[in-house]
C-alpha cells in the first residue's frame, strides 16, 4: 500500500487538480480542516496581491462519501478566481487572432525556472514554463497533505513549523520546544516564537519591499508522536530521511534541508553530537535530539525536525540583468506579481510535504484496505515495541 498523489494545473489557468491514491477506507475527513490549511499558506506578512484575490478552497469530485473514504481515487479542485483576468492568455483553445494583451515572457529572471525551462523544452514563450513552475502548485499539495494529516491524526501524530530565521534576523536560541511552536497563533505575520524577533523580521521586509527586493529565510517542521520503525536501513531508497530530503527539496525555492542540527554536527566531535540513550519509565529515550528523530534512516521515536533554506523569491520588482531570448541583447529581468517573501508559507508547505512521506511509510508498514485494519496492525506493532 502507497500513499501518492498528482497534481496538474498552471498558476493563471481556470483551476489546480490533486489525485490522491492510497488512502484506507473508513477515514473520517474533515474538509473544514484542508480549506483551514489552504488559508494558512496563503498567510504571512510579506505576500503579495495575488492572495488577496484567491480564496483556496477545495471540491471534492470523487473518493468520499459521506464523509469518509471509500478506498478510491480522491479527485479534488481548487479553481482558480483570477482565471477570469488570463481567460484569452490562458485559453486551451487556439485563438483566431493574438490576445490584446498576450503576456509573452521574453526576458528570463535570473534564479527562475525560465531560461532553463524554455531552452529544455524549445518555447519561445517562457510562461509556457513560469505558468507550472509557479509556487501556485503548492495549493494543491498542501490540500493532498491535509488528507494526510488527517490518517496521521488517527494515529496521533501531529505536525506543526515555525520560522527561525527571515533573512539576515534569525531566532534566538534557533531550537525551540513543541510546546513553544505550539503556542504560536495562527494570525502571527510571520508564525515567529520571539515576538520581538518577528518585529524586527516585520521590519526587514518593510525595507526590503520598498527598495524594490525580496527575502527567504529558514523554516522548521516538526512531527511528534511517530512510532519508531519508519523506514529502513535496508536501501537507499528505504532511508525516510532519503525521502524527507526529496520531499522538501521539490518545495520552490527550498535550496537546502537539515535534519536535526545536522549543519551543526558537522563542525563537533561525536562525543558531542551522538543522542545518548536511556531506558525510562519501561521506554528507550535520547536525552537530546540532535538526530531530529531519525537514525540509520529509521525514525527512532524522538520528534522529526526538518528545515528548509529557501532563497529570496526571484520575481524582483527591481528587476536584475536579463537577456532578450529573441534579440539576445541586454535587458532586465521580466516583472510578474509576487511576494517580497513567502518563508511562513513555505513552512506551511513543509508540513504538508512531511505528512505526505510519513502517511505514505504508514501504509507501507500497516496496510489495511480499511482503517480499522490498518489501526489493527498498527496495535499490533505497537505492542511489539513497547515489549521490546
Amino acid at each position: 500500500m502507497f500513499f501518492k498523489f498528482t497534481t496538474a494545473g498552471e498558476s493563471h489557468g481556470k483551476a489546480l487538480v490533486a489525485i490522491i491514491e492510497g488512502l484506507p477506507a473508513d477515514l473520517e475527513i474533515d474538509l473544514e480542516k484542508i480549506n483551514f490549511e489552504l488559508w494558512r499558506r496563503q498567510q504571512g506578512y510579506g505576500r503579495g496581491g495575488r492572495q488577496k484575490i484567491e480564496k483556496d478552497e477545495i471540491r471534492i469530485l470523487s473518493g468520499i462519501r459521506h464523509g469518509k473514504t471509500l478506498g478510491s481515487p480522491i479527485c479534488l479542485i481548487i479553481e482558480n478566481r483570477d482565471f477570469v483576468h488570463w481567460q484569452e492568455v490562458m485559453s486551451s483553445e487556439k485563438l483566431d487572432a493574438e490576445p490584446k494583451n498576450s503576456r509573452i515572457v521574453k526576458r528570463p529572471r535570473p534564479g527562475h525556472a525560465d531560461l532553463a525551462g524554455g531552452q529544455k523544452f524549445q518555447t519561445r514563450d517562457l510562461r509556457d514554463i513560469l505558468e507550472r513552475a509557479s509556487a501556485r502548485e503548492t495549493a494543491a499539495r498542501v490540500a493532498c497533505g491535509a488528507f494526510a494529516k488527517q490518517l496521521l491524526g488517527s494515529f496521533g501524530i501531529d505536525i506543526k513549523s515555525h520560522v527561525i530565521k527571515l533573512g539576515s534576523v534569525p531566532q534566538k536560541p534557533l531550537i525551540k520546544t513543541w510546546e513553544e511552536i505550539s503556542e504560536i497563533g495562527e494570525k502571527s505575520p510571520l508564525h515567529c516564537v520571539d515576538k520581538e524577533i518577528e518585529n524586527q523580521m516585520v521590519e526587514l521586509i518593510d525595507n526590503a519591499k520598498a527598495e524594490g527586493d525580496t527575502l527567504g529565510g529558514i523554516f522548521e517542521v516538526v512531527a511528534k508522536n511517530v512510532i519508531v520503525g519508519l523506514g529502513s536501513h535496508t536501501s537507499w531508497t528505504e532511508k525516510l530521511d532519503g525521502r524527507i530530503a526529496k520531499a522538501f527539496m521539490s518545495i520552490p525555492a527550498v535550496k537546502a534541508i537539515e535534519i536535526g542540527t545536522g549543519v551543526e554536527n558537522a563542525g563537533k566531535f561525536g562525543s558531542e553530537v551522538h543522542d545518548e540513550i536511556v531506558y525510562l519509565e519501561n521506554a528507550f529515550e535520547r536525552t537530546t535530539n540532535r538526530a531530529g528523530g531519525l537514525e540509520g534512516g529509521i525514525t527512532n521515536g524522538e520528534e522529526i525536525r526538518v528545515r528548509g533554506y529557501m532563497k529570496p523569491i526571484s520575481t524582483l520588482r527591481k528587476s536584475l540583468k536579463s537577456v532578450d531570448i529573441e534579440t539576445k541583447q541586454e535587458d532586465l529581468a521580466a516583472f510578474e506579481r509576487s511576494d517580497i517573501t513567502a518563508v511562513p508559507a513555505a513552512g506551511i508547505i513543509g508540513e504538508a510535504m512531511l505528512a505526505i512521506v510519513l502517511a505514505n511509510s504508514m501504509r507501507e508498514k500497516f496496510g489495511g484496505d480499511s482503517m480499522g485494519e490498518m489501526q489493527a496492525n498498527f496495535e499490533s506493532y505497537r505492542k511489539n515495541i513497547e515489549s521490546y
